[in-house]
């Protein structure tokens, strides 16, 4: 995208955790940009060649890099909470925000819109389904629509019977039918965590009620959302299963540019449509429960989720219990029933962070004291 559009940007800054190979090889066809490696401290034989350009390192250096990089936008793309404070990172700089980090919004989302406001920047959502939204509400107007329905391709295991889904090893989950994704969002794929984050993420996004957010399993992942509007029409944006057309479109925005990312051909088209099922997949259930309960319950379904995932990958959990740590979690006696606490942005991050290290603490003490892999 940043080749085909060579005469509309000017990067200036690159990051990676720990892919360092990939960041020189992006360091030699963009010299001018500065680098972050968030994951490493720059000690060592492997890091010689950074010496050639501006590089940051760790998390502070990443941090560091997007308050000084002068950037107009800001593509985050950070799996999990770690996305939080580089997405406010981002807002306090002055950037738009084209966000594909979920957590970002799930952990701290009136937060992160009031850092927004107060800085007169735009929060543009990258996500697939999302972005989807966000066009189809561009089109028609937020007061003409009366509800959205969020699409999942099912994950892998959409015909699978809960004994199976009891025996599912992690090789097996991150195996997505469609999308390429990291090893995380492909196992909440296949719990659909995933598409639970992103109910949470819709309603504060959007300004809606649980109840206007409904999810249909379209496994084709050609539909990306719809919207209902209150006359009952409802209209869907569609496109071939390529992320790099709403990242086109949040770079490019508020302008539409030609581009051929997820060009879509009717002449061999079927679409399929079926309603989840929340028994076999409860992970989604729980996050509307989290939704409706609002304030710092969506960061501990996050937190417990990202801890569940990470035991199932390590063969400390098993498939079926990732939604049982999640549940635990939730229902675990906390005392915050009220929304963020106090009005300034400092404070609030601390709780929230607070919070994320105990429900993760909460997790793997579960984890310790009931799961036998």
């Amino acid at each position: 995208m940043l080749r085909s559009g060579k005469n509309d940007f000017e990067p200036v800054l690159f990051s990676c955790h720990r892919n360092t190979a990939g960041l020189l090889a992006l360091a030699k066809e963009y010299p001018g940009a500065a680098l972050a490696v968030s994951g490493a401290d720059g000690r060592g034989p492997g890091f010689a060649e950074f010496a050639r350009s501006k590089t940051y390192f760790g998390r502070e250096g990443l941090l560091c890099s997007i308050a000084e990089c002068g950037a107009d936008v800001v593509v985050n793309g950070i799996a999990g909470a770690a996305g939080l404070e580089p997405s406010l990172s981002v807002l306090e700089a002055g950037a738009d925000l084209a966000l594909a980090n979920k957590e970002t919004v799930v952990m701290a989302g009136e937060l992160v819109f009031s850092v927004a406001r107060r800085n007169k920047v735009r929060i543009i959502p990258v996500d697939s389904e999302h972005s989807a939204v966000f066009s189809l509400m561009e089109a028609h107007g937020r007061d003409r629509i009366a509800e959205i329905l969020l699409t999942a391709s099912g994950g892998p295991f959409r015909k699978k019977t809960q004994e199976e889904l009891d025996r599912i090893s992690p090789q097996e989950a991150l195996n997505h039918p469609t999308w390429n994704m990291g090893p995380k969002i492909t196992i909440d794929s296949a719990t659909l965590a995933n598409k639970g984050l992103e109910v949470i993420e819709a309603a504060e996004l959007f300004g809606l009620d649980t109840g206007q957010i409904k999810v249909v399993v379209h496994p084709q992942s050609i539909v990306h959302s719809m919207a209902r509007l209150k006359d009952g029409a409802v209209y869907a944006q569609l496109s071939r299963p390529d992320i790099r057309l709403p990242i086109h479109n949040a770079l490019y925005y508020p302008a539409t540019t030609p581009c051929s990312f997820g060009f879509l051909d009717f002449d061999s088209l079927t679409l399929e449509f079926e309603k989840p099922d929340h028994g076999r997949f409860p992970m989604l259930p729980l996050a509307y429960e989290t939704s409706a309960r609002g304030g710092m319950y969506p960061a501990v379904y996050n937190a417990a989720n990202e801890v569940a995932v990470a035991a199932f990958t390590e063969n400390r959990a098993g498939f079926s219990d990732i939604p049982r740590i999640v549940s635990s979690v939730l229902h675990s006696g906390w005392n915050f029933d009220a929304p963020f606490p106090g009005t300034d942005s400092a404070e609030t991050l601390r709780a929230i962070l607070e919070t994320d290290r105990l429900a993760r603490e909460k997790a793997e003490n579960y984890i310790l004291e009931t799961i036998r892999c």
